[in-house]
Parts: structure tokens; sequence; C-alpha cells
């Protein structure tokens, strides 16, 4: 019987490339605070990983044929602006420092949170794999 890395890792390993994604964007926002005219983007972790879940069942996959595999591209998540908490400051931009590092500093918790679940898996598969369980 194979291991099933989709069934052994469930949502999780698609979870860690989201929040890794996420924190591009954030940082982005971080690195463009003085940069006139910047939009402050987000990604919406919720509907991403809604769109990773249906990915990994086959919703909407191109197929030919029920029996093909789909083609799917590596996932492109929609990326929106982030609605200003602060009035305009007169240059157009909409990062405020505050916010983007409170959520930067969020997503790398939960980042680490993930990662840290995906390598006690990781032990758990090996010490089965060897019989130490």
């Amino acid at each position: 019987m194979g291991i099933s890395f989709a069934k052994a890792l469930g949502v999780h390993q698609k979870t860690l490339g989201i929040r890794s994604q996420r924190a591009e964007i954030l940082s982005s926002n971080i690195a463009n605070a003085d940069t006139p005219h910047y939009k402050a983007k987000d990604l919406d972790f919720a509907e991403a990983l809604e769109s990773s879940k249906r990915r990994m069942l086959g919703v909407g996959l191109n197929r030919t044929h029920d029996k093909h595999f789909g083609h799917d591209p590596e996932p492109a998540y929609e990326v929106k602006y982030r609605v200003p908490l602060q009035p305009d400051t007169g240059d157009g931009n909409t990062v405020d420092m505050a916010t983007e590092r409170n959520h930067y500093v969020r997503n790398s918790l939960e980042y680490q949170t993930t990662f840290n679940f995906l390598n006690g898996r990781f032990l758990g598969l090996q010490k089965s794999i060897r019989g130490k369980v």
C-alpha cells in the first residue's frame, strides 16, 4: 500500500504555499510604504484556501475525458486592494505601516505553525515507514 501525501498532509501543504504568497504581498506593501500612489494589496486567505480545496478535489479542472488528468497550472490566487483605514495623506498611498506589520507578523506566526505541524506529520511518516511506531 502506497502513501498518499494528499491524505497524510491534508490541506496543510497548500496552506503553506498560500501563506508564503501572502507574505510576499505584505512585504511588498511594506517596501512601498513611501511610494506615491501605491495601493496596499492583500490576499484573502479563506478564499484562497477554499479555491485550493476545490482544486484538490478536481473541481473545475480542464479535462477532455473523465480518465484523463486535468491540466492544472500553478494556482494564482486573487490579490485584492485593501480598503485604507487612514485618510489619504495627499500622495495617494494607502499603506498603513502598523496594519501591514500586524498582518505580516500574524501571517508569519501562522506560517511557522503550519510548518511545525507538517514537520510533525513527516516525522510520524518516517517512524511508521521505519517501523518505530
